[in-house]
This record gives structure tokens, C-alpha cells and sequence, in this order.
């Protein structure tokens, strides 16, 4: 006959409580893993589109500026536009997908991008301070294409070729000569911000 203090004490006769708070941090293990490798999937190739759409014509209407302050302001206000239609997008499309834009893979991807746009900021302030307005387009298009690949590391994976593709063009605009600056801006923001929204939209759900 069993030993009952052998069959209280046994590991497989736990009490349901104890058995349903290790089910609990297993399913939080998976939960955590799968998050871990997954990706940002809601870039909006629709809202990334617009968004080069109004650089083009912000490229447009900087170039009717006659000083550099004009210039400036237009692609400032233009920056906080993109901004805007980017993150309301981008919400929309987690919306429609029902995802959840608080996951891992959105802070990951957050995280890494923003650090070369908060360098390009700093950077900006102490170029007009120094007067060297000529690199301006050249320093903002190279790390903005910084940010781009390394918070597309977390993204689908034509989110860091557009990064690179940004990259090469603010490397361009660093050698050329400074009154392409405008044409330089116009293809990174415009351009490449339309032809890889499309690409986005048609492959990734919008």
C-alpha cells in the first residue's frame, strides 16, 4: 500500500494554484519570446507616400524662397508634418490590422530610431550657428537614412534599404555642390519616401 505522506509530498500532486501560476509564466516566457522575434510589420507604405508627396511640394515652395530662412522654415514645418501623417498612419494601420503598437518590437524600433534624429537636431543648431547652411540636406538626408536602417533592423526588411538608400543620397549631397541642396531633399524625402511607400503598401498590407 502507498505511503500517504509519500503521495502529499510528491511534485506531481501540486495544488491547482501553484499549477496555474506556472502555466501563467509560461505562457508570459512564449509570449515574451515571440515578441523578441518579431517585427514592426505597421510602417505605413500609405502614409510613407504622403509623406513624400508633401516634401515635393515643400521642395517646391522652398525653392521660391529668396533667403535662407525661408528656406528653412518651409522644410521645418515640413518635418513636423511628416511626423504627424507617419505616426497617424501608422496608428491607423495597427488599427485596421488590430495589432497592438505597444509591443517590444515598436519600442525597439522607436528606440533605435530616434537617436540619429535627435543628433540631427543638435546638429542642425550648431550648423546655422556656424553658417555652414551649405551641408544642411546633406546631414539631415544622411541621418535620417541612420535612423531609418537602424530602427529597421526591427521593421520588415525593405524599411533599412530605404535607410540605406537615404544614406547614400546624404553622402552624395555632402560632395555635390550646395545649390543641389534643394534637388537633393527633393529626391530623399520626396522621391524615395514615394517610390518606397508604394513598394511598402503592396507588399505589407497598406
Amino acid at each position: 500500500m502507498a505511503d500517504p505522506q509519500r503521495l502529499r509530498s510528491s511534485p506531481s500532486l501540486e495544488p491547482p494554484a501553484r499549477l496555474h501560476l506556472r502555466a501563467m509564466d509560461n505562457l508570459r516566457f512564449i509570449r515574451e519570446t515571440m515578441e523578441g522575434a518579431a517585427c514592426f510589420t505597421d510602417v505605413s507604405g500609405l502614409g510613407t507616400v504622403a509623406t513624400g508627396l508633401t516634401a515635393l511640394a515643400t521642395a517646391w515652395i522652398a525653392s521660391r524662397q529668396g533667403s535662407f530662412p525661408g528656406w528653412l522654415a518651409a522644410w521645418l514645418v515640413d518635418a513636423v508634418v511628416a511626423v504627424l501623417i507617419l505616426a497617424g498612419s501608422s496608428v491607423w494601420k495597427a488599427r485596421q490590422s488590430r495589432t497592438d503598437l505597444l509591443t517590444r518590437p515598436v519600442r525597439r524600433f522607436v528606440l533605435a530610431l530616434c537617436p540619429p534624429l535627435i543628433a540631427g537636431a543638435m546638429l542642425t543648431v550648431v550648423l546655422i550657428g556656424q553658417g555652414a547652411l551649405g551641408v544642411l540636406p546633406g546631414v539631415w538626408l544622411l541621418l535620417y537614412g541612420t535612423g531609418v536602417v537602424t530602427g529597421g533592423a526591427f521593421s520588415v526588411r525593405i524599411v533599412p534599404v530605404m535607410g540605406l538608400a537615404f544614406m547614400a543620397l546624404g553622402a552624395a549631397a555632402l560632395v555635390a555642390p550646395t545649390e543641389w541642396g534643394n534637388a537633393f531633399m527633393a529626391a530623399g524625402f520626396g522621391g524615395l519616401h514615394v517610390l518606397f511607400g508604394i513598394w511598402i503598401a503592396r507588399r505589407h498590407g497598406g
